[in-house]
């Protein structure tokens, strides 16, 4: 999911770091305008090292290996406050396990935070479709909905990133061949990222429900 050093043109990248730059300041400014800007820190931090951790998990299956990312869950917990976490584990990961890169960093903030944000806002349908159902059904169902769509989402970008900056040189139908395969690799996972968050949504619930509320998009 992780886009390495040397693998996009210069322009691409430059273009990840601006479209993430706007993010930044947009998700931050967001932030700003909340009641208590700093009182969601300690929770944004905790999922930031989850989501750095995440990444040493890999999963086999044949013909790759996936891991998790958590961005659903982030954006589902976190709201605006997903996309600067992300950005920070993203450095952090490449700093120190070299997994994905600096010259990338700013589009692999952007597939990976971006689906976080419409992950969050898919999980705020919880309130109207609880007009319908009953609450703890539709939380689960949004919740469920939000781990998927992180990382569907975020797959999809990647396929579409790497597909159209294939280099001239390089057997297009081959590459695409093989990034095609490793998109279906990553449905099994849609489900696993759903599950997880659910399971995460419905704890906190239980244990913390007014985590949910303050961590709205």
């Amino acid at each position: 999911m992780h886009i390495s050093d040397g693998l996009l043109p210069a322009k691409v990248c430059i273009g990840g770091y601006a479209i993430a730059g706007f993010l930044t300041w947009y998700t931050l400014r967001q932030i700003d305008r909340q009641p208590n800007p700093t009182e969601n820190i300690p929770k944004a931090s905790l999922l930031t090292a989850a989501f750095f951790a995440a990444s040493s998990l890999r999963i086999p299956i044949p013909p790759t290996s996936v891991h998790l990312i958590l961005n659903g869950a982030l954006g589902a917990v976190l709201g605006w406050y997903a996309f600067p976490a992300i950005l920070i584990g993203l450095f952090f990961q490449a700093l120190v396990v070299g997994h994905g890169g600096l010259t990338t960093l700013g589009v692999n903030a952007v597939l990976i935070g971006l689906p976080a944000l419409l992950a969050a806002a898919v999980f705020q349908l919880r309130g109207p479709l609880s007009k319908w159902l009953e609450a703890s059904l539709a939380t689960t169902i949004c919740a469920f909905a939000a781990g998927a769509t992180g990382l569907g989402l975020s797959a999809l970008l990647f396929f579409g990133i790497v597909v159209i900056t294939i280099p001239s040189g390089f057997d297009t139908p081959t590459e695409t061949a093989a990034l095609s395969g490793l998109l279906l690799a990553h449905l099994p996972l849609m489900m696993i990222e759903g599950l997880f968050t659910t399971l995460l949504i419905l704890f906190v619930q239980k244990v913390k429900p007014e985590v949910l509320s303050r961590g709205k998009a």
